[in-house]
């Protein structure tokens, strides 16, 4: 395959580690702007619900600093993940499970978490899988859908999703 023969390209843009975010970032709008494409912004929290199991997920990511990235997602007849409200960055006791039962819970945030959020989605959750992590054929998938949509915007426009503006610890002297 040659850059010719890509339509489009699709990036996770957050949230996530500001590092690999702006690699990500940085990345795509570099080849982009060079072959003048169309991006597509993917979140990693829809990749992470999207290769997951089931039919409800809630998507959590360790945030640090005793916080989670977090998105609720359900599949359509499709099967792809659409976001149920908005995605956060919150402490894990403090989240906002959906109503209903059936979901399932995945990503790192659940591992590192764990007590917290079984304890605040307790009833509605009837599994988790902390090993879980946004994998780049379902960045792909669900970037090809966003192109198809008219989600493509140009290389200048790619920008990273932060949740949050402080992304360090500070010190204490």
């Amino acid at each position: 395959m040659t850059i010719s023969q890509v339509d489009a390209m699709a990036f996770g843009c957050g949230p996530g580690a500001f590092t690999g975010v702006r690699i990500a970032v940085g990345v795509t709008q570099g080849i982009a702007f060079a072959a003048d494409l169309p991006v597509v912004p993917v979140s990693t929290l829809a990749a992470l619900a999207q290769g997951t199991e089931g039919n409800q997920v809630l998507a959590a990511l360790d945030a640090r600093m005793n916080e989670v990235y977090w998105g609720a997602y359900q599949r359509n007849a499709a099967g792809l993940m659409e976001r149920v409200g908005e995605e956060c960055v919150a402490p894990p006791d403090a989240v906002l499970c959906p109503l209903g039962n059936d979901w399932r819970g995945a990503g790192a945030g659940w591992t590192a978490y764990e007590s917290m959020l079984l304890a605040r989605c307790a009833g509605q959750l009837t599994s988790w899988d902390g090993t879980g992590f946004p994998h780049a054929r379902d960045v792909a998938l669900l970037g090809i859908v966003g192109y198809e949509a008219g989600q493509g915007v140009n290389a200048e426009q790619a920008l990273p999703v932060y949740l949050r503006d402080k992304v360090t610890w500070k010190k204490v002297r």
